[in-house]
């Protein structure tokens, strides 16, 4: 035989797992593979989390701070040092890369379990013109940017362009959806186009990997790789899927035990396996087997099973591992800085310039295309996936896979600062309109998000939104958002359900919900043809859910948000136990919606509205009582709405100051503080306000039989409360203004008592256990009281008395040229129209 020249190398170590004697007769316990292993993952783990914690105010993915914490502990930095070499060790790193790849399997099982593949069909040409966009253009501008590189250093294979090219081309859906999600644009329209076009492009990024990893690797064999790998989908589609699915359907509710969820684990691994030993990478199998597997109890049982533990454990370690092959040193080999950085900049520019292109094309404002082409710039697993393959199988030399690294985080990085910023900008430039009821025109829509948390709010809010009374000059446009509390998932999210109908199977508790819901609204919409509904459901954590409440309505606009209750009614009237969680959302939205707000106390209104079932006829009678202020006003607004139903009768009653409380007003000194004039002007402005609304109303309904206006003239709170006791069951619904910010002696020492103040003062009264009224309790806050109330408590520790007295002048004069029509306790009326 011929002489052969062999250069070959030969690592020998004598491999120990564990301490097999204990650590008191061990030498070094780090020189134990096991030992070393949960050291090195400690460490791994406490510094990506305390990057993760330095880089969230500036709203960073986790992503980042791994790769990061990999670069850290890297040799070219920390690893320089011996005492971070003998934690990472060269003999450690194949146990860590072997657990990093096998949490990378688990991953992207988990993301094909989450994966629609239907987006694709209910996709629209603009959603799929940006996402085929964004794909092409940045495939070419990676291509050139590769031999422009090239062309300067020649130590890699010009295949390599191919990995290049797709890794500009994809958008990390997962990355993207929790930087959305930080900065509060998950619902705006910027973020859902986004988040439709990232879908998209991770399918048909999935498709590029399947492809360009047996060509790339070796152009000889990739067409039996292809035919094999299309054989597989094949066999997973058509054969493995259906099994899958009678073993669902023969599986009663959610009780999958080990024995199932192991199989499946199993199964991806063995997909994986086949896929790697066909000439694809590990990842496709698994993701494929992710795919066929239905949506319903299985997937959500292995999502909240795993999905803590993979992303939480497994999974840093595959992007430290990534981080470690940083290699600053050579991101300049054989090739001048300023082409170096020329490539990263450029490569940078893709996404927006294809974004851009699209914009023109689609008549997209500027603005808008370029931070779209700034949130498609985020990046994910996928990508470095695609990098790694290459390095590995040595396709990319260490400066090409560098500079391609750099490129992606910085590109990752800069998409929150640049869209915190333009969302910012453009949030304090915004000429905001009051969104109200009282404000809105009669002759306009009225748009109302009604939130749900179970199955138990729906008669009720339906029955609410039924007597809104939408008319042709005035429909109603109703988004009823189920409101889901997030677990065990990375990021919130809003779905936004287009039919009634569920893919699955065995639907989980808030699938069933949300399907029993939607049914129900959509029955209403049907019913009622001036209603016009959009079932959504939000995902969030409890202590987060405000945030996409109000977001949810900035976005769409509306004059309402209706809440439930925190507390539901028992059979006899009461109010059971009280859900803190419910009532934290509550207590959240009040000072931070965009528009009014109402909380609605549900007491069997479904059952007053139609006594008879659901096809008797609407008839009930609703009571408004007005003290005073802008929540009364946006409540009356409310109200006087409901009472053109031609079911209604609604009656008002307004309260005013007795005289003895207006001697009180007029014997105290008027040389005060300046402080409290200026609180006296501001309560006779609002006296004056709300003078003119009554009188509008009056005219108005004058001739309406169904309404009727009362006044009761009071002394202080307990006559108040006596007044309201006298009128127990003879209302369906009663409506009144939270009276954030009103302070008046009509409900002086009521708020001492007070168990729920977000309700106000009568409200609570209403509510309260002690008071004998079953009757249903909707309480409303206008839009803006809330900084009146701030103005106005600021002073309220001059003199808080005197201010109560000074305020009732402008009150008493009304009420003295109307005297006459003052009714004693025996007027009340009796009857629906009386």
């Amino acid at each position: 035989m011929p002489d052969r020249k062999i250069n070959e190398s030969m690592i020998c170590y004598d491999l120990k797992v564990s301490i097999n004697n204990g650590v008191w007769q061990a030498e070094d316990p780090v020189t134990e593979s096991f030992p070393l292993f949960v050291l090195q993952l400690t460490v791994i783990i406490l510094i990506s989390r305390l990057l993760f914690l330095v880089l969230k105010p500036l709203h960073q993915p986790r992503l980042i701070a791994e790769v990061l914490a990999g670069f850290i502990i890297s040799p070219n930095m920390l690893g320089q040092f011996k005492s971070v070499q003998r934690i990472f060790p060269a003999r450690g790193i194949m146990l860590i890369e072997t657990v990093a790849y096998l949490g990378l399997v688990f991953y992207v099982f988990l993301t094909g379990l989450e994966m629609d593949l239907t987006a694709i069909l209910r996709a629209g040409k603009r959603v799929m013109g940006i996402a085929m966009t964004g794909i092409l253009i940045p495939m070419g501008i990676g291509m050139g940017l590769f031999f422009l590189l090239n062309h300067q250093s020649s130590n890699t294979t010009a295949v390599g362009c191919m990995f290049w090219a797709v890794a500009l081309t994809i958008t990390g859906f997962p990355v993207l959806t929790r930087i959305l999600a930080n900065l509060k644009l998950l619902h705006s329209d910027i973020g859902r186009i986004a988040m439709s076009v990232a879908m998209l492009n991770d399918i048909y990024t999935w498709v590029l990997i399947a492809i360009l990893i047996p060509v790339g690797i070796n152009l000889k064999t990739a067409s039996y790789s292809l035919s094999a790998l299309i054989v597989f989908v094949l066999i997973c589609f058509f054969v493995v899927r259906p099994i899958v699915e009678k073993v669902i359907q023969f599986t009663s509710g959610d009780n999958y035990s080990e024995y199932y969820l192991c199989i499946v684990l199993t199964g991806a691994l063995l997909c994986g396996s086949i896929t790697d030993a066909i000439g694809a990478h590990s990842v496709v199998g698994a993701f494929l087997f992710g795919l066929i597997i239905p949506s319903g109890d299985l997937g959500d049982a292995l999502l909240d099973r795993l999905d803590d533990f993979v992303s939480g454990i497994m999974l840093p370690l595959f992007f430290t591992s990534c981080g470690t092959r940083i290699d600053l040193t050579k991101i300049m080999e054989d090739t001048p800085w300023y082409i170096v950085v020329l490539v990263i900049c450029l490569a940078c520019m893709a996404k927006v310039l294809s974004s851009l292109t699209v914009s023109i094309i689609f008549n997209m404002p500027l603005k808008d295309g370029a931070a779209l082409g700034v949130l498609l710039n985020t990046k994910g697993i996928l990508a470095l996936i695609i990098l790694n393959v290459g390095r590995d199988k040595k396709i990319l030399s260490h400066q090409y896979y560098t500079v391609m690294i750099v490129a992606l985080l910085i590109m990752t990085i800069a998409v929150a600062p640049i869209m915190s910023a333009i969302h910012k900008s453009r949030k304090g430039l915004k000429h905001y309109i009051l969104r109200t009821i009282q404000r809105s025109k009669l002759n306009t829509e009225l748009r109302v998000l009604t939130c749900v948390h179970a199955t138990a709010n729906i008669s009720g809010m339906i029955s609410l939104l039924e007597v809104s009374h939408a008319t042709k000059s005035s429909p109603m446009t109703v988004f009823a958002l189920h409101l889901v509390e997030l677990t065990g998932r990375a990021s919130a999210m809003l779905i936004v359900h287009s039919t009634r109908k569920s893919g699955a199977h065995n639907p989980s508790r808030a699938q069933a919900d949300s399907n029993v819901i939607i049914n129900a609204f959509e029955s209403f919409e049907q019913e009622n043809h001036l209603v016009t509904v959009n079932p959504l459901t939000a995902m969030s954590p409890y202590g987060t859910m405000h945030e996409d409440i109000c977001s949810l309505a900035e976005d769409k606009r509306v004059a309402l948000i209706l809440l439930p209750f925190h507390k539901l009614s028992t059979v006899d009237g009461r109010m059971g136990e009280e859900n803190a969680a419910y009532r934290g959302i509550n207590l959240n939205v009040l000072p931070n919606a965009p528009c009014s707000v109402g909380i609605f106390i549900d007491r069997g209104l479904a059952a007053a509205v139609r006594p008879g079932g659901p096809n008797d006829k609407v008839k009930c009678r609703f009571a408004m009582l007005f003290i005073g202020g802008p929540d009364d006003r946006e409540a009356l607004a409310y109200a006087w709405r409901m009472a053109g139903h031609p079911g209604i009768s609604l009656t008002v009653v307004r309260f005013l100051p007795s005289e003895d409380v207006v001697a009180d007003v007029e014997s105290v000194n008027t040389n005060e503080e300046q402080g409290i004039l200026e609180v006296v002007a501001d309560t006779e402005r609002q006296m004056t306000i709300d003078d003119n609304y009554i009188n509008e109303f009056r005219l108005n309904t004058a001739n309406d039989e169904s309404i009727v206006y009362l006044e009761k003239v009071v002394s202080n709170g307990e006559e108040t409360v006596s007044v309201i006791s006298g009128m127990e069951n003879c209302y369906d619904l009663y409506v009144v203004g939270k009276g954030q910010g009103v302070v008046s002696p009509l409900t002086l020492g009521l708020s001492d008592w007070s168990d729920c103040p977000e309700l106000g003062t009568i409200g609570d009264v209403l509510v309260s256990s002690s008071f004998a009224l079953h009757a249903s309790v909707l309480v409303v806050q206008q839009y803006g009281s809330g900084g009146e109330a701030e103005e106005r408590g600021m002073v309220t520790s001059i003199d808080g008395s005197r201010r109560e007295r000074f305020g009732m002048r402008r009150r008493m004069r009304s009420s003295q040229s109307t005297k006459g029509m003052v009714l004693s306790d025996s007027d009340w009326p009796v009857g629906n129209n009386a």
